[in-house]
């Protein structure tokens, strides 16, 4: 017999949206998702989109609803405010805003943002990955969220201390497609098909007094060269742009000795190599098994807190 379900958790994204229907274990009943992105979403519209995606998933009329990410966004469905670093994972919840209109109990967790030293940065999204990785006992720990902006984060005690955002991916895209490096770097590049080029571009890259800008114009002059070698010059910049980045957290990896890496594909294997030519250790964890257990644990505080009042 199908459990009855506890809560519908949402995670959702710029570009996409998911739902899971959950047992109060956290043990999924039903799930849904889309391109319903915030991204493509008027304010008016997210009541209206996620009523849709509950029905088909046969909800009930009072099931309730803990969202996660872009939807507590200033563009989004109602504005969740940050919670200034150093922010307690557990207490997340504390901080949840409801919007306006709906029938059933819904809850938008917060971001997190930093201002400490002038470090400027804001997460949405990634703090309740994080709250998940909480709830497997990583405490104190670095974690890397590779991806388009990539963020490291320091945790502490259970609390983010700092992170930053790193364009890298973003940095990527601009150079190869409108640099003059489009002329070297093919739009089918794979940075994984050579791996020994990727891993020297790395290892170039964490060298001391290394300038990403004084190098990059050589992939296109190697590519003019070289003719005799073996090029891949997407593998070449990537490695260049990741090992720059590590380079940048170094200390941080080498005094805790691993980085739990948060994501899947073919960008997070390439972070993983890179931080064992850096000479740590990573530790893959899967962000959407991750994402569920944050917004599990933030239901759970949330609805014993309401009960309790």
């Amino acid at each position: 017999m199908t459990a009855s379900p506890f809560a519908a958790l949402v995670d959702w994204g710029t570009s996409n949206l998911r739902i899971w229907l959950t047992d109060s274990q956290g043990e999924v009943i039903g799930e849904r998702q889309s391109a319903e992105g915030m991204g493509s979403l008027d304010k008016a519209a997210y009541s209206a989109v996620l009523e849709r995606h509950l029905s088909a998933l046969g909800a009930s009329a009072d099931l309730p609803v803990v969202i996660a990410g872009m939807a507590g966004a200033r563009t989004g469905w109602r504005e969740a405010p940050y919670v200034e670093t150093p922010a307690p994972l557990v207490g997340l919840f504390r901080h949840a805003v409801q919007p306006e209109g709906v029938s059933r109990p819904v809850y938008i967790l917060p971001g997190v943002c930093q201002r400490a030293g002038g470090a400027f940065d804001v997460m949405r999204g990634e703090e309740t990955q994080l709250a998940g990785a909480l709830e497997q006992g990583l405490d104190n720990a670095l974690f890397c969220l590779p991806g388009t902006h990539s963020k490291w984060v320091l945790v502490e005690d259970g609390q983010v201390r700092r992170f930053s955002t790193v364009m890298t991916g973003e940095l990527f895209s601009l150079i190869s497609r409108q640099s003059i490096l489009r002329l070297s770097v093919p739009e089918d590049g794979d940075a994984e098909a050579d791996p020994e080029i990727f891993d020297a571009a790395v290892a170039q890259a964490l060298e001391p007094g290394f300038a990403l800008t004084s190098v990059l114009f050589s992939i296109r002059a190697e590519g003019l060269l070289a003719s005799d070698a073996k090029t891949n010059p997407a593998a070449r910049l990537s490695g260049l742009l990741i090992g720059a980045e590590i380079a940048a957290i170094r200390d941080d990896l080498l005094r805790h000795g691993k980085a739990y890496l948060i994501g899947t594909g073919k960008l997070t294997r390439l972070y993983a190599r890179a931080l064992s030519k850096a000479g740590g250790e990573a530790v893959l964890l899967d962000g959407g098994v991750l994402v569920r257990r944050g917004l599990l644990a933030s239901a759970l505080s949330l609805f014993d807190h309401e009960f309790k009042d």
